[in-house]
């Protein structure tokens, strides 16, 4: 009995330490509304993140008319919304996430949470926003 508790106990870590945040991921919006699928990926120890799929149809060809910069009048589909994001203990931060509705950029901090969900969290000052994107299977 004891030897099938502690078997169980180790795959259960060794499944939830397995989890990563890479791969493609659902975003839900703070209202509920599945908006986008972003793949996040890593790159020389970096982590962006890439708007691979936009849902509403009618908007698959939207640029990003908010924004600023480089990213000025760029096509949605394939913005890359999440940058310079790196692991500081069990969190990604020290990057940025851009809002493409509104060209806002924000400091980020992503995190799996214990239901397996992405938490984004964008910063302004001391001000956040929080929402859970759901792994794309």
């Amino acid at each position: 009995m004891k030897k099938n508790i502690t078997l169980l106990l180790l795959f259960f870590t060794l499944s939830i330490s397995a989890q990563d945040i890479f791969g493609k991921w659902q975003t839900i919006n703070n209202k509920g509304e599945e908006k986008s699928i972003v793949k996040i990926y890593e790159e020389n120890g970096v982590v962006y993140g890439k708007i691979i799929k936009i849902n509403d149809q009618s908007k698959v060809n939207a640029l990003c008319t908010e924004c600023e910069g480089d990213n000025y009048n760029k096509p949605i589909l394939g913005l890359v919304i999440i940058k310079d994001a790196v692991k500081d203990g069990e969190y990604y931060k020290h990057g940025t996430i851009l809002d493409p509705q509104n060209g806002n950029t924000y400091k980020l901090r992503l995190a799996l949470n214990e239901k397996g969900q992405l938490q984004v969290r964008g910063y302004l000052g001391f001000i956040y926003s929080t929402q859970y994107w759901e792994k794309v299977k």
